[in-house]
């Protein structure tokens, strides 16, 4: 049966109804319309569904409705705007980071959170932090490289070359 849901996207409101157990992930998509959040895996492993509620990175395709409370939802598509983009996705867009893209907005989202944490940060930490996305094009160093740049941080781990 479904229920009727308030939900916050991106600073706008918006009354969904669904059934309560339906995927974040479907209503951004299908609900709300805003296509940049990917269906990758469906189990949470891959991070090509990643948004922020209230500002934590979370998987969307496997975040049933009924979990979502009064959180915020920051979707790729919230965090800039074509003529004020946020730090990392300029860096993205500077560095080339980007191959084919399917990967890419949950990775800047879960960068966009970890540069704005203010947290002390290195490549290392940058590569631990974007360790659970998959990306099949082999572009991590680049995109590391962007995230750090973002930062303000150099790209090099203490050792390597």
């Amino acid at each position: 049966m479904d229920e009727v849901f308030d939900i916050t996207v991106n600073g706008v409101g918006h009354t969904v109804s669904c059934a309560p157990d339906t995927a974040l992930l479907w209503v951004l998509r299908g609900d709300v319309g805003l296509t940049g959040t990917r269906y990758g895996c469906g189990a949470g492993s891959c991070g090509a569904c990643t948004v922020l509620l209230d500002g934590e990175p979370v998987h969307s395709c496997d975040t049933p409705m009924w979990s979502l409370g009064t959180r915020a939802v920051v979707t790729v598509e919230g965090l800039g705007a074509p003529g004020a983009p946020h730090p990392v996705q300029r860096a993205i867009l500077e560095e080339q980071a980007g191959q084919c893209g399917y990967c890419l907005s949950g990775i800047v989202v879960t960068a966009a959170a970890l540069v704005d944490s203010g947290a002390d940060l290195d490549a290392r930490a940058i590569r631990t932090a974007l360790d659970g996305h998959l990306c099949r094009c082999g572009a991590h160093n680049r995109i590391v490289r962007a995230v750090a740049r973002a930062a303000g941080v150099p790209d090099r781990e203490e050792g390597r070359r």
